[in-house]
């Protein structure tokens, strides 16, 4: 979202968020050297956005090709993605789909460009796509699903919804969302703090070469140093009450921060998670300078947007034993 807005919502079905800010890269940036701290790092901190239209994944249609191969081809990729995602289209209008769009299009900030000329944020394996599934992360899955087929709906208690939805927790690694596409970085000589846009989460990362913490927690633990120029922080320890993309506890993030030039900060995250994924695999996302700043995004657990999702199924429990006590009674 460009510029300040009000107020917007903490999730297709959550609450309300206040003064959340979106920011737009800004133009024109100067390809100075990049500024450094007192102790001779590159200065990571300010403002920086991610969004952008760059898939996970490389589409089927681009296959092959790791970046586009003219600037016609990646103009047209920008413009029909964004057509295609216009949350104000009228297709199959009554349907559940367009129901499912939710708010109209000036509420979303998916972003307009290809980062980096990228065609996937998926940079290994070569093919962009992210490895398969270990046959131990798919009995995982097949026993989920199982366990949910007991479930009368999917909102029978407020824990049968996605901990995103009940402003909880998006997990890590980063990645583009429908909004809230920012970090705040703030560093200091034996801590870097990164603060995402969305759910106000805020890592604060060591740096002084202290062991992790034997404490599993939403975000794991995340240690950082120096290699050269590049900020590397490894997160391990993530506790199992949370997933990225069907992972375990064993999930293992090595995540590299370096400018490549005074607007542009390069992240590269290597995800490993031997019980769930077959190899790791490496996502790399240039994120743009900002001028503007994050304010509050006011999602918070037991939000009105979750409990208008519970009464709603309990009026939607109320309605279909209506229904199959007229059926008995016919």
């Amino acid at each position: 979202m460009n510029g300040r807005r009000l107020c917007v919502a903490a999730g297709v079905t959550a609450a309300c968020a206040v003064f959340a800010v979106s920011v737009a890269p800004v133009a024109g940036q100067s390809k100075s050297p990049v500024q450094r701290d007192p102790n001779g790092h590159p200065d990571l901190q300010g403002i920086w956005s991610y969004a952008t239209v760059t898939p996970l994944e490389r589409p089927d249609a681009l296959a092959g090709k790791a970046t586009f191969a003219s600037d016609d081809e990646l103009a047209e990729f920008e413009k029909t993605t964004v057509q295609n995602r216009n949350q104000d289209r009228r297709d199959g209008a009554g349907t559940n789909a367009d129901v499912s769009r939710a708010y109209n299009d000036f509420w979303w900030d998916r972003g307009t460009k290809v980062l980096g000329r990228q065609t996937s944020l998926v940079v290994d394996p070569p093919d962009g796509r992210v490895p398969e599934l270990t046959p131990q992360a798919q009995q995982r899955q097949a026993q989920r699903t199982e366990a949910r087929r007991s479930i009368t709906t999917d909102a029978d208690n407020p824990e049968d919804r996605s901990l995103w939805e009940r402003c909880v927790t998006r997990a890590l690694p980063m990645l583009p969302g429908a909004y809230n596409n920012n970090i705040k970085i703030v560093q200091t000589k034996d801590y870097v703090m990164v603060m995402q846009e969305m759910i106000h989460e805020v890592r604060i990362i060591p740096t002084d070469g202290r062991p992790h913490s034997k404490v599993r927690q939403w975000h794991g633990s995340s240690r950082g140093h120096w290699e050269g120029d590049t900020l590397v922080v490894e997160t391990i320890n993530f506790s199992d009450k949370t997933n990225f993309r069907g992972s375990s506890e064993n999930l293992k993030l090595v995540e590299r921060f370096s400018r490549s030039d005074a607007g542009t900060l390069m992240y590269r995250v290597t995800i490993e998670d031997p019980t769930t994924f077959t190899k790791p695999w490496t996502v790399q996302m240039p994120m743009m300078k900002s001028a503007d700043d994050v304010y509050e995004y006011a999602c918070h657990e037991g939000n009105h947007g979750l409990e208008g999702i519970l009464k709603g199924s309990r009026l939607q429990d109320k309605l279909n034993a209506t229904g199959n006590q007229t059926s008995r009674q016919q």
